[in-house]
């Protein structure tokens, strides 16, 4: 299966593709960062994330693709532009045939770390280990997308199992 992994963001969304075979191996394919320019009008960063979102998606053709929630903090002019971004996301990978899995912060942080308080330093570490990558990816919002990658891959295959048993 092979799927992508989006935190979404204005200025930054990051993405990581990831398959696995029939075994459970993970593959990393590919990770990084789709960067918006400051200088552009809220929409035309919007039209420049979803275009470039949409080349991605067209090269390595996920057949599932997992978005980070929306977390709240205290800055509501940067959860209304992150939502923003998270629409265009999820348009996109609609557009693609892909529905959309939403994963809280702490559903990633419990999946790739088991501890759903975990920093990001311990994320970080435990996507380098369980990807087998020679050094933390970065930039942040790049791990941050393998994460919920991983967390996906993990659920997905946890929701297989049960419904082989049933």
């Amino acid at each position: 299966m092979r799927v992508i992994g989006i935190d979404p963001g204005t200025a930054l969304t990051g993405y990581g593709v990831l398959e696995t075979d029939e075994h459970g191996s993970i593959t990393t394919l590919d990770y990084g960062v789709i960067e918006t320019l400051k200088d552009r009008t809220p929409s035309e960063r919007l039209l420049d994330l979803y275009n470039k979102l949409i080349k991605v998606i067209q090269l390595h053709r996920p057949a599932q693709g997992a978005v980070e929630k929306l977390f709240f903090q205290k800055n509501v002019k940067t959860a209304l532009s992150v939502g923003q971004a998270r629409g265009v996301v999820m348009l996109g990978l609609e557009q693609n045939g892909i529905t959309p899995v939403e994963y809280t912060p702490n559903e990633i942080k419990l999946a790739v770390t088991g501890y759903g308080a975990a920093d990001k330093k311990q994320v970080q570490k435990m996507v380098q280990m369980l990807l087998k990558l020679d050094s933390i990816p970065t930039p942040d919002d790049a791990a941050d997308a393998l994460a919920v990658a991983i967390c996906h891959l993990h659920s997905a295959s946890f929701q297989q199992r049960i419904q082989e048993q049933l």
